[in-house]
């Protein structure tokens, strides 16, 4: 069984979760910023479908990304170095969680529902969520959002419109972050996708051990310059 929250973010202990469904660790309670700040810094994530009650995860293993290991593979590097796209940071972030909201197929679903769209809004307002941007003539044509607490950064979505639109993204928020001396992104779920690009799997423990410091530690919350992932040097 697991625990119903009801006034106040009382998470139990991450090593409570459940095996079936793997990661999960207590229902209800709300999406405001002290839910969210308090699960986040837990290694805890809200992820619920429409129509069911909030559910909150903490998976075993978890998929990480350690900022200076992302690999570049050969035709990424060289998109990245012709400049195909314009990286922006914080400047279209309801637009960015809209488009990963999108169903990826006809008819499809989404978990990122419009309660999700406006808590999330709600923590970009207050310098906790971030969007990183990739834009083509003007428009936005991939993308992905998170949060950042202290040193790390806890990827939540991304979308693409145009071929390696994401990936770019993906590879400038590693970059940038690396310059910044963060520690980690976490990527939450496992995917091939992700493991191409450098994530790895680590276990629960040792991620709630690095949460410990690393979310008390580092730059102070506030609106990413908008231009600071520009002119990297990607040879």
């Amino acid at each position: 069984m697991i625990p119903w929250l009801f006034d106040r973010p009382a998470f139990p202990p991450v090593e409570r979760a459940l095996r079936e469904p793997e990661g999960l660790i207590a229902a209800g309670g709300e999406l405001g910023p002290e839910w969210l700040l308090a699960a986040y810094r837990r290694g805890i994530f809200p992820w619920y479908s429409p129509g069911e009650p909030i559910l909150w995860w903490s998976p075993d293993p978890r998929l990480v990304l350690f900022p200076g290991e992302i690999r570049i593979t050969r035709s990424l590097r060289k998109t990245l170095r012709q400049g195909r796209f314009e990286i922006r940071l914080d400047t279209a972030f309801a637009e960015v969680m809209a488009a990963c909201a999108a169903p990826r197929e006809p008819g499809g679903g989404t978990w990122i529902t419009a309660e999700m769209q406006a808590a999330y809004l709600r923590m970009h307002e207050l310098g906790y969520a971030h969007s990183v941007e990739s834009w083509s003539d003007g428009r936005l044509v991939g993308g992905l959002y998170g949060m950042a607490l202290g040193r790390a950064f806890f990827g939540e979505s991304m979308f693409s419109r145009q071929s390696d639109a994401s990936k770019v993204a993906l590879a400038h928020l590693a970059r940038f972050l690396e310059m910044r001396d963060y520690a980690v992104i976490d990527c939450q779920m496992t995917t091939q996708h992700l493991l191409s690009m450098g994530a790895r799997e680590v276990s629960r423990s040792d991620f709630s051990r690095g949460l410990a410091t690393w979310t008390h530690e580092g730059p102070p919350t506030g609106r990413w310059p908008a231009d600071a992932a520009q002119g990297m040097d990607w040879r």
